[in-house]
């Protein structure tokens, strides 16, 4: 098994948030990782629906840049991408399997977009996401499921 993935493309792109891979959150279904927490961004129940239901990952995220964000974001967004990341895992059996599968590889959201939160670029970064995913592998397998 590989020691390190340091990109969430090609045979690991199931790893991405973008990977369509439909969770429950409540009532609501999101049909991936990247709507959830851009909708999980806006003021009011129709910016949420706005984003939820957009086409695409990438639409969403462009969305979620020009929302008006909710004023405790900064500190919850890091609980919000662990939600949609353990959801996307705990309902989803055969990505559960592959990231499980994993072993003790470690997770790096390498980018060429410069984000240097969520991910490394040019070898910087804190690698939130990347942290967030071996947390769930973690917890799954110590059998967590909360």
């Amino acid at each position: 098994m590989k020691k390190v993935i340091d990109r969430f493309a090609d045979e690991y792109y199931w790893l991405s948030n973008f990977q369509y891979s439909p969770f429950f959150y409540g009532s609501t279904t999101f049909p991936t990782v990247e709507h959830f927490f851009q909708a999980m961004k806006g003021t009011s129940d129709n910016t949420m629906e706005m984003i939820r239901t957009a086409e695409s990952p990438s639409e969403a995220k462009r969305l979620g840049r020009i929302v008006e964000l909710r004023p405790d974001w900064e500190e919850i967004k890091d609980k919000v991408m662990y939600v949609g990341v353990k959801q996307k895992f705990l309902q989803n059996a055969e990505l559960q399997k592959k990231l499980l599968d994993t072993g003790d590889a470690q997770l790096i959201e390498d980018n060429n977009w410069h984000d240097y939160y969520w991910g490394v670029c040019n070898g910087k970064g804190q690698n939130k996401l990347g942290q967030i995913l071996m947390r769930v592998r973690e917890e799954i397998r110590n059998g967590n499921y909360n």
